[in-house]
């Protein structure tokens, strides 16, 4: 999706398949899935394109948001901008949003058949998903009516064990190795130009994204009005206006 706008603005991007995703080798070994791993391959990847400082920006959403986070906690002296997409820094208040404020807004019945499907550990039951595409991924997901192509790909080649590992079964809250990830007490030490991105009908917490943008010492907020977790796609033109407008401030030394 960013091919159509990108080029035309002169930037060159990358978008890499991780290990055990899409085109990548898939090995087996669970103690590669971890987030210091993930972000060593971004940095494995920064110096094979021969990326640095003066020119280097991660756009990372979803979990490509806490990878961003991570990468740039660590590595930030090779950063010469910070993007972070639809993610919260914290996934205990990830799942407390999710919990405490998008199950309410569904419908009462399908969330009891959602709850009991999940208490019973069904959540390869063909009903589980659903469920939850209709009344929760195209609420808060996608919500174009149908979804497009680099989304549906993405889908394709998921890789369940993976995701369902870090993750959890679904985008219904958070489970598995993320949980507990937190890295919301961290953000002061991040001093890069950074742009937190929320939309209204994310699965983030939209506030909490405006928050980051304020933890951060010298951070950006960009609202999507229409924008759900993958805003890029449904509220596209204030999405990609924000996100191009923010790295032409930072090249031009006006953040």
């Amino acid at each position: 999706m960013f091919r159509e706008f990108f080029p035309q603005q002169g930037f060159e991007f990358y978008e890499y398949d991780q290990l055990g995703s899409y085109y990548s080798d898939q090995p087996k070994d669970s103690s590669l899935w971890t987030t210091e791993r993930f972000v060593e391959e971004v940095e494995q990847v920064r110096k094979a394109i021969g990326a640095d400082s003066g020119n280097f920006y991660i756009l990372g959403n979803s979990w490509g948001g806490i990878l961003a986070m991570e990468y740039a906690l660590k590595y930030q002296a090779n950063l010469k901008g910070l993007l972070v997409s639809n993610m919260m820094a914290s996934c205990p208040d990830y799942g407390k949003y999710a919990q405490e404020v998008l199950a309410k807004q569904m419908d009462p019945v399908v969330l009891r058949e959602i709850k009991a499907l999940e208490a019973a550990g069904e959540f390869s039951n063909p009903r589980y998903m659903e469920l939850l595409i209709p009344n929760f991924y195209h609420e808060h997901i996608c919500r174009m009516p149908d979804w497009p192509d680099g989304l549906n790909r993405s889908m394709k080649h998921a890789n369940g064990e993976i995701y369902t590992m870090m993750q959890g079964p679904s985008e219904f809250g958070i489970g598995g190795r993320l949980a507990n990830w937190d890295v919301k007490g961290r953000l002061k030490e991040l001093t890069i130009p950074t742009l937190m991105i929320g939309g209204k009908y994310d699965t983030m917490d939209p506030k909490a994204m405006e928050e980051q943008s304020k933890l951060v010492q010298h951070g950006r907020y960009l609202y999507c009005p229409e924008g759900s977790h993958l805003a890029m796609y449904d509220d596209q033109q204030v999405y990609m206006k924000g996100v191009i407008q923010f790295i032409h401030d930072v090249d031009e030394g006006k953040f």
